[in-house]
């Protein structure tokens, strides 16, 4: 390990030994962002053990999943960092809460995501549980993100990571004020180079290891050939807008809004009638040979509905609804009638779209959101996640857009 090791000013405020011997129990992933949340933590006085966490056991032996290599690099990293390590497993859990409610929206026609349902069953919930039980004070994961105390109203707050490109409260929006009271988000207030850097100069053995993508459970497999296992294929007709058919589809199941890969149908163009009204609806650049994309799923008719051009008027918004609502500080930022002008995400990595929350029901647990600016493939079964600013009030899922 490196004695010479420099800190940014931010990295310094974080290693102040503010810990004082409380116990923290980190998720360790066997990733970067969880070992040098660990390694802070530890800088800063805390007694800290960490807990890998198995969350899929089918086919954890297969070519597509990490897992045991995961816990490799995570053992790897409680040993260079000097901390206890527990491999638990929560793969039942996984499946009753998270995969069965998966698989449930895939059927509906919806796409799900897997990542919000398991940071609130999961790993803030059946992680969290299993932490106190340990002993732990808090708990600490390497998500980039933030929770802060409002000192005038007494609630946590979770605030977005520093590192814009890499924040993740759009995952997290479900928590609640009870699991953000005991959670710690070190790297949250740090660079991504940061972290990479530090992990670095301290010989992690993880330091330049690829950051993880997808599904766990999936993990680089064909998306399609996993749902095949689990979801019966009910192939029927994929129409253009003018309603003429290109071709066949493998199940509804297997698609979603904005899709433009695996459609099967590349080779097809629109000519004539069909592409003087594609052309007549405005769009830039649209010719014979423009992609195709999933616009629209008829679940009733068993119909995949496709249109040419990215910026086609199917694939555009001005309001959705969301149901299943849940909310940070425990209740809706405005009174049921009210409106409100904030800041939504209805997809990760999307930048914040201005917008108006409106008819925020308590009893039926819905809000409808408004753009003034349309939004691309709002899609059900996604997340709309709001802000205020830096902090994320929470969200709902997505069950209806309309132009």
């Amino acid at each position: 390990m490196s004695s010479d090791l420099t800190f940014s000013a931010s990295e310094k405020q974080k290693t102040e030994k503010t810990g004082n011997g409380h116990r923290v129990v980190v998720g360790l992933s066997g990733g970067v962002d969880s070992a040098v949340t660990a390694y802070l933590l530890k800088q800063q006085g805390y007694d800290v053990v960490g807990i890998f966490m198995k969350n899929w056991e089918d086919d954890d032996d297969s070519e597509f999943c990490s897992s045991n290599q995961d816990f490799i690099d995570a053992a790897a990293v409680a040993d260079v960092i000097g901390i206890e390590i527990e491999h638990v497993n929560f793969a039942s859990e996984y499946k009753d809460r998270v995969f069965a409610e998966f698989l449930r929206e895939y059927q509906a026609g919806r796409t799900p995501n897997p990542d919000v349902l398991c940071n609130a069953e999961i790993k803030f919930k059946a992680f969290l549980d299993h932490a106190m039980r340990l002993g732990a004070d808090k708990i600490a994961t390497g998500h980039y993100a933030r929770v802060r105390l409002n000192e005038a109203s007494q609630k946590y707050e979770l605030l977005k990571g520093l590192d814009a490109s890499k924040d993740q409260s759009y995952f997290l929006h479900r928590l609640n004020q009870a699991q953000l009271s005991k959670t710690l988000f070190p790297v949250g207030e740090l660079q991504k180079t940061e972290v990479r850097r530090i992990a670095d100069e301290i010989g992690l053995p993880n330091a330049k290891k690829k950051d993880s993508t997808g599904i766990c459970f999936i993990g680089e497999r064909p998306f399609r050939d996993f749902l095949n296992r689990y979801i019966a294929k009910e192939p029927g007709p994929i129409k253009n807008a003018e309603g003429r058919v290109l071709g066949m589809h493998q199940g509804l199941s297997f698609y979603t809004l904005g899709q433009r890969q695996g459609l099967g149908i590349g080779g097809v163009k629109a000519k004539g009638a069909e592409l003087k009204a594609i052309q007549a609806l405005g769009q830039r650049g649209v010719g014979e040979h423009t992609p195709w994309f999933v616009a629209r799923k008829d679940m009733e008719k068993n119909i995949l509905w496709v249109v040419q051009g990215h910026d086609h008027p199917w694939l555009q918004s001005h309001a959705l609804t969301a149901d299943n609502l849940s909310w940070v500080a425990g209740q809706a930022p405005i009174t049921t009638g009210a409106a409100a002008l904030l800041n939504s995400k209805t997809r990760y990595r999307q930048a914040d779209a201005p917008c108006t929350l409106a008819n925020c029901d308590v009893a039926s647990n819905t809000f409808e959101l408004t753009f003034p600016q349309p939004q691309w493939a709002v899609t059900p079964g996604q997340s709309a996640v709001l802000y205020d600013g830096e902090v994320c009030l929470g969200g709902g899922i997505i069950s209806a857009a309309s132009a």
